[in-house]
């Protein structure tokens, strides 16, 4: 769906479910989760399996990001769609061993060529927790602006925590250093999707 330099974002399988497990079972990677680590190699397959149907309802747009040989390494994507604003809230993860290879650098920017020239958003946002300092550094970086704290904005089965807000408007994207990520996007947007663009009418 999203080509890169290295890196590749298209819709996940089942035929994933156990690369995606390896990932997940690690209890780093979900520190900051509402959900996980996985525990049972149904966990994926389970999610996958419900994504085809949150695509056409306009609740998620998740891909998979995969490297060498068609592997996935992690899971980015929107959520928390406005279609009439134009806007949806991008969330990204990648296995323990992908962290601080370039990996997340590359692929915020697939999935933000895809949010901005291809499904037409004006506006995304980043939700972090405040005590993860090392993706809210991340996002800085890549040109996300902070702009506060929702308290009391996400709820966990341990209790209820705040979220740090952090939003890319499309002509700051346009500006950044991002925007010059070589990026080839294929096939048609999701209906539900494709807020902005002329292209309307996949799955």
């Amino acid at each position: 769906m999203v080509q890169g330099p290295t890196l590749r974002l298209r819709y996940p399988t089942p035929r994933d479910a156990a690369a995606l497990f390896d990932l997940v079972r690690d209890p780093e990677v979900t520190r900051f989760f509402s959900w996980g680590p996985y525990a049972d190699r149904a966990e994926p397959l389970a999610w996958i399996e419900s994504l085809a149907s949150a695509r056409r309802a306009g609740r998620r747009l998740e891909l998979v990001i995969v490297g060498d040989a068609d592997r996935p390494v992690g899971v980015t994507g929107f959520s928390e769609l406005s279609a009439r604003d134009r806007r949806a809230v991008v969330g990204t993860w990648l296995g323990r061993a992908h962290w601080g290879t370039g990996a997340n650098a590359e692929s915020k920017a697939l999935v933000l060529a895809l949010g901005f020239r291809r499904l037409g958003l004006d506006r995304v946002t980043a939700l972090v927790n405040p005590e993860n300092a090392r993706s809210r550094a991340a996002l800085e970086r890549l040109g996300f602006v902070p702009e506060g704290v929702l308290r009391a904005w996400h709820r966990h089965p341990d209790g209820v925590r705040d979220c740090a807000v952090l939003g890319l408007l499309r002509a700051e994207f346009d500006a950044s250093p991002l925007a010059r990520v070589p990026a080839r996007v294929s096939g048609r947007a999701p209906r539900r999707w494709a807020v902005g663009a002329p292209d309307a009418g996949g799955a």
